[in-house]
């Protein structure tokens, strides 16, 4: 990726600065992580039997546990110490809660945690082809995260994407590796094909038509499949489509009393228990009022 500034209708590239240290990665990561990533922070240096985590962070949206680690070498296997992380924490489930009620001043129970969701971030100016294309399987609970800061004061994040073809790693799993069998059996990563399975070509035709109307809203529109729902997401989630047997259940990310919905199309669950992130839901079997619905999403973006 180029960056350039734009002075006098003339472009002058900008400087990648290099990190000089992998703890200054790390600072710039965890002051902002909520705006990146929309994870809380836990607790920076999480030591356990004699591991240390460099962050340890908690997903509201998912109720599970994030590891982050930065590293501005690039010599380093993203699979095997992810899964020995992974691991490590699922063998020692009742120390991360102590952790995040000690931190957090809250009484989270092992039962409110859902440790299937549980995933390894890794952090890194850039990231080798190889450990790209090791990380690319999609039942792999393992994400990469570039970051790069310029002159100017600029900081670009990019998360590593994977491809849509992305195998699934259960396919050629190896007897020998019993870490990473452990973790197969415990972690599940969530697909937007795990949410169409088993539905009806109408179904799946109507998520597809709410699905483009959504993402037509912006351009930097992200979907991202969580364990109940379809979340999408620019900074922060957007909407939330719960795929039915024969419609849609839709949550709109806004606060009760936040939507403008002259129609009264959507209800407000604000005092009940729902799966999707906002306070407003309505559930859809057609069309007809795509357009209208597409308007109080837009209020969220």
């Amino acid at each position: 990726m180029q960056l350039f500034n734009h002075a006098k209708n003339k472009l002058n590239s900008l400087k990648e600065k290099p990190f000089k240290l992998e703890k200054e990665m790390q600072k710039l990561f965890e002051t902002n992580l909520e705006a990146i990533t929309g994870l809380n922070l836990v607790k920076s240096e999480f030591i356990i039997k004699a591991q240390r985590f460099d962050t340890l962070a908690y997903d509201a949206d998912s109720r599970s546990f994030v590891i982050i680690e930065y590293k501005r070498e690039r010599n380093f296997s993203v699979v095997d110490q992810g899964v020995s992380y992974l691991n490590l924490m699922l063998e020692n489930k009742a120390e991360f809660i102590v952790e995040y009620n000690e931190s957090q001043q809250q009484n989270l129970k092992r039962s409110d945690v859902d440790w299937s969701q549980s995933k390894v971030i890794f952090v890194s100016p850039s990231f080798t082809d190889f450990q790209k294309q090791a990380s690319n399987f999609k039942d792999l609970p393992i994400e990469l995260w570039e970051i790069k800061q310029y002159e100017g004061d600029i900081i670009v994040v990019n998360p590593v994407k994977k491809s849509k073809a992305a195998p699934i790693i259960k396919t050629i799993q190896t007897p020998s590796n019993s870490e990473l069998e452990k973790v197969s059996k415990e972690v599940k990563v969530y697909t937007e094909e795990d949410h169409l399975a088993g539905k009806s070509d109408e179904t799946i035709e109507l998520y597809e038509t709410y699905k483009r109307a959504i993402q037509n809203l912006a351009p930097d529109i992200e979907l991202e499949a969580k364990k109940l729902y379809i979340a999408f997401k620019k900074s922060k989630n957007i909407a939330d489509i719960v795929v039915l047997k024969n419609s849609l259940k839709i949550f709109i990310n806004l606060k009760s009393g936040e939507l403008d919905d002259p129609k009264k199309l959507m209800r407000d669950v604000s005092s009940i228990g729902h799966w999707g992130n906002g306070d407003y839901e309505i559930i859809v079997a057609d069309t007809k009022d795509l357009e209208y619905i597409m308007s109080l999403v837009k209020q969220s973006v």
